[in-house]
Order: C-alpha cells, then structure tokens, then sequence
C-alpha cells in the first residue's frame, strides 16, 4: 500500500515508517522540520529511512498549516491511508504559545482531513494523547470515560482532533481511528522529554529537575509496543473508534529516575522543583479494548524497555565522541 505519514521525521513517525517500509509499503512524509528540537535529530532520521526503503521512500518538507502546499502532497500521489502524527508536542511548551498549538494542530488536522476526503483517501490513523483525560478520577483510563476536564492547550488541541475525526465520519463517512498515546519512550526519544532529557544531564554530571514530590506517576509505553498498535489498526476498518495505546502499567516519577540511574550505571543529582501548571498526578490506560478489537499486546517491561534506551543512548554518545 501506498501510505502517507506527516511527522515522519520525529520520534513515533520514524519508527512508524521505518517498520511500513520494512513491511514492503510505499511511504511519503510530510514534516516541516522545525526547531522545536534540532533539527539535525530529524534529518538523521530521514537519512535512515531513505537508506531503509530505497526508492519506495518520499520526503517532502512542508507545514501542515499550508493548505496548499498539503494539497499538492495530496494531488501528487493516490494514498491508500494516512497516519497523521505531526503535532506542536508537549504540555508545558504549549501554556507558553497556546495559539501556535492551536493553529498547528487543530487547523492543520483540518487541512489532513480535507484533503484526505478531496482526493478520495478514505482511511486515516490519528495521534491523540493520554492528556485528554485532563485530573481523571478513575484509573485506569478507559476510551468511555468523560473528557471534559483538559487542563492545558495541548490536551485541548488534541479533543479537538478528536471531535474533528468524528465530525469528517459522521458527515463524509471516512474511516477514521484515534490513537491516545500514554507517555511513550524509546531509542530516537525526543531529548526534551523526561527519560532523554535526564540520561543527558546525568552524563554531564548536570543535576535533573523533579517536579513534585516525585509521587506523580505515568503509564511509559515503549516505542515498540505503540508501533505494533498502530500497525493492528492499519488492517482494521472501524467506521470511527479511539483507542488508549500504553503499557497499562504506571511508574513513579522517583521510581524512574532510580531505575534510569541502573541502566545508565549513573547516579542522579536530584533539583527539588514545584509541580508544573498542565501537569496531572497521573496517567494509566485501559488497553481491554486495543487487546480486544486490535490485538494490542504490550509486553515491554519498564525494566527492559531502559535497559534499551541506555543501549541506544550509550551507543549513540559514544559514537558521538568518537566523531568528534
């Protein structure tokens, strides 16, 4: 098949086209490369993917936010689905530039959407977020409960993806599937997020800020266990359904910095910091339904899933300095 991915070039995207091409199928990215995070970071990716998937593998740079520039994407190929990750990421850079994760990510699904109905592309896999469950009173997380208690932009902009899914279903009668990713990490981690950002501060002998009392717990689901999610739902047909994708495990924010320091074989200097606006104490996902409907089976262990982090992590920075 012949699939587009927009934010191709990140952290999921590349991992999600690199096993599509291992699979045997064609795949265009769409990314715009911006400095979010460097730049460099994403080429490298790009590079990957192109040495993986030779001449079945497209790269065009491009703002989902340019309507134009999306449709000529579109008009340019005939695309049996697409997955649509590209995204302004992240609660906390969101409450600095809310307008800006407005605009990228409600207009430019938008823009996804639409053309995807102009030119007759009628299945799309949609990246939601855990976030949308906002301070949930009941855990774990399940897909029926209510989300109405968003509690920063970014979670905000992406139920608004989600309703926008449902609304281009209800009224077009495409094929739309919404993935609420739970805290996922892995090799090629964006270096702002917590398991990258702290292996590099603790390398440097830097201390690593904790926000809170390190009580707070996430649900971490390695990059593997997501990509085999998203992979199910490219062989299903659903009409409109969402999905949490996690490792229905949750790990304290100390218990991870503990185990981060044995796979690194690193001791953490701890910088006591007050709880985040946007953060929540919590985020655990019901994944019955993905089990039942998808086949979703999350095996990667928190344990097992550092210990490759700090492999691809180690490796890389070794590599890095011998380079230098």
């Amino acid at each position: 098949m012949n699939f587009l991915v927009t934010g191709g070039a990140g952290f999921i995207g590349s991992h999600v086209c690199e096993q599509l091409l291992r699979d045997g199928h064609r795949v265009s990215v769409v990314d715009d490369l911006n400095p979010f995070y460097e730049p460099a970071l994403k080429q490298e990716n790009l590079d990957a993917l192109a040495k993986t998937g030779a001449e079945r593998f497209r790269f065009v740079r491009c703002d989902i936010t340019d309507r134009d520039a999306i449709d000529s994407v579109f008009s340019g190929a005939r695309f049996d689905q697409v997955i649509h990750l590209a995204a302004r990421a992240g609660v906390r850079p969101s409450l600095e530039e809310p307008a800006l994760y407005q605009r990228v990510n409600v207009e430019g699904t938008v823009n996804i959407l639409e053309a995807a109905r102009l030119n007759g592309v009628r299945k799309l896999i949609i990246a939601s977020s855990s976030s949308v469950y906002g301070i949930n009173s009941k855990v774990p997380f399940s897909e029926s409960d209510p989300i109405f208690n968003a509690i920063s932009p970014y979670a905000a902009s992406k139920l608004a993806c989600e309703a926008l899914g449902h609304a281009y279903h209800h009224v077009y009668k495409l094929d739309v599937t919404m993935l609420r990713f739970f805290t996922v990490y892995g090799a090629r981690q964006r270096p702002d997020l917590a398991i990258h950002k702290f292996a590099k501060l603790m390398q440097a002998g830097k201390p690593i800020p904790m926000f809170g009392d390190g009580s707070t717990a996430r649900d971490y689901t390695y990059i593997d266990d997501i990509v085999q999610g998203v992979m199910a739902c490219t062989t299903h047909d659903f009409g409109f359904e969402v999905f949490n994708l996690g490792e229905s495990h949750t790990v304290t924010l100390s218990r991870l910095i503990a185990l981060l320091e044995g796979a690194l074989k690193m001791k953490a200097v701890i910088d006591p910091q007050p709880l985040q606006p946007g953060d929540v104490p919590i985020t655990f996902a019901n994944v019955d339904k993905a089990r039942q409907k998808l086949g979703y089976n999350p095996s990667t262990t928190i344990e097992d899933g550092l210990a490759k982090f700090a492999e691809w992590f180690l490796g890389r920075n070794t590599r890095a300095s011998l380079q230098s």
